[in-house]
């Protein structure tokens, strides 16, 4: 047994284990000890709290992972923000046209810096929406994986009950339901009921059962569409469920689960990210209705969009992926950069020297407008509104990484609790082997010393 031990104290979920030993009584009298079979070392309430430290973990492991990118691409303060640096570009490039409006080289400057602003918001919602499509397709590689995991521990129950509890082959597969367990632990909050002959049960930590007797299918489908009106509380995208109980995080039935790897996938893809898109959708929005003022730009129809369009009007969600500079002043588009100077409306090019339409542009972009949507509160110019943006989005990322930092410390805590207890200490089995060695020769001299008694009565 201290050789099993030894050889498997790197195997991950082997618990250390002992033979259990009485006495030997015989008229009355100890004649010796006798072995009842092998004991593994586990603290099942123990094990039960350090597997819901690792549903909390790994909720905010996912969570924390996800917007590390968020602020990796946006830009993880002011200084560094990519969509804040693109309304800066752009700002300067408007005061600069403005100066200097008979400048060609200033109005291609111009239409650059708005054309890359543009593909910034661009960027940034299409990001929002691969999110979306990698969290709801971790969703199901991690429904599959606790499926099958439900599976094995079904079928671990039934060898178990099959078997003397009291052998290492129990023990043996004691150790591996206990690794299946650890796997969907780290998908969903889950507790274990104690059944007939060894076998457990499986609920969520809400009381679903997911393994009675049988193990139960959780129910996902994924999607291939995740633009910004298709949801979940629409009814566009699947949600948990298991023998019609809805899982779901955040659905309104006792059965909705709050914790583990599966309840983050959930909020990113139902929660943060269609907020960031919406948070990006004002901020569209914002830039096309500053520059669609008609006393601006008279030339243009009256209500009609200026520099920046809405490429589809009537899609509803979505407009930071759909936001465009108008196809008249775009030379790539057939328009004539001229425009930016003379108005969208301009069939020939005017006065070199007329900066109205421009310097109205300007004060426009930083012009304070009150905003109440999406998160944002206050009044804010256009680049405040971009700073202000990845403020907030540096604040969540600092929260979510606060987060995680609290719920590892727990984790490791109760980990480290639990591997004193029940994983193999090395030095503490080598000393248990050298007390083995001398007993074994201490009884070899025994029976060697009885021997040569023998041997001489006999001689005799």
């Amino acid at each position: 047994m201290v050789a099993l031990n030894v050889s498997n104290a790197s195997t991950p979920g082997y618990v250390r284990r002992s033979v259990d030993i009485s006495e030997t009584i015989l008229a009355g009298k100890t004649t010796g000890v006798r072995p009842n079979g092998v004991a593994r070392s586990d603290l099942p309430q123990l094990t039960a709290e350090r597997r819901l430290a690792s549903a909390d973990r790994a909720q905010q492991e996912a969570l924390s992972e996800t917007w590390q990118m968020l602020g990796a691409r946006i830009g993880t303060s002011i200084e560094t923000s990519h969509l804040f640096n693109a309304m800066s570009d752009f700002d300067t490039a408007l005061q600069s046209a403005a100066a200097s409006p008979e400048s060609s080289a200033q109005a291609s400057r111009l239409l650059d810096s708005g054309k890359a602003l543009v593909a910034e918001l661009n960027g940034l919602s299409g990001m929002v929406a691969s999110l979306r499509g990698q969290a709801d397709r971790n969703l199901s590689e991690g429904v599959d994986a606790v499926n099958q995991a439900l599976r094995s521990v079904q079928e671990l129950n039934v060898k178990i009950m099959s078997v003397d509890r009291s052998t290492t082959q129990a023990a043996a597969l004691l150790d591996e339901r206990d690794r299946e367990l650890d796997t969907i632990a780290e998908y969903l909050p889950i507790r274990t009921v104690e059944r007939q002959a060894g076998a457990i049960d499986v609920l969520t930590e809400q009381g679903v059962y997911l393994v009675a007797g049988s193990a139960r299918q959780i129910s996902f489908s994924g999607s291939i569409d995740f633009r910004a009106d298709r949801t979940y509380a629409g009814g566009a995208l699947s949600g948990l469920s298991v023998e019609g109980v809805d899982l779901t995080p955040g659905a309104a039935t006792f059965g909705a689960i709050s914790g583990g790897r599966l309840s983050a996938l959930f909020q990113l893809r139902d929660q943060d990210l269609p907020a960031l898109g919406a948070q990006l959708d004002v901020m569209a929005n914002d830039l096309v209705s500053r520059f669609s003022d008609d006393s601006i730009d008279p030339t243009k129809a009256p209500g009609a969009p200026g520099l920046f369009v809405d490429s589809d009007p009537s899609a509803g969600s979505g407009l930071a992926g759909r936001i465009a500079i108008h196809a008249a002043i775009d030379p790539a588009q057939g328009g004539e950069i001229h425009r930016l100077r003379d108005g969208i409306g301009s069939a020939s090019p005017g006065l070199p020297g007329n900066s109205t339409i421009l310097s109205g542009l300007s004060q426009a972009l930083r012009a304070v407008n009150g905003i109440n949507a999406a998160g944002f509160q206050g009044s804010f110019s256009a680049p405040e509104l971009a700073a202000q943006f990845s403020t907030m989005t540096g604040q969540s990322r600092l929260g979510y990484d606060a987060a995680l930092a609290s719920t590892r410390t727990q984790h490791d805590f109760l980990s480290g609790i639990e591997h004193a207890e029940t994983v193999v200490d090395i030095d503490a089995q080598m000393q248990e082997l050298l007390l083995i060695e001398q007993a074994y020769a201490a009884n070899a001299r025994v029976i060697e010393v009885a021997g040569q008694l023998i041997n001489r009565l006999m001689d005799l």
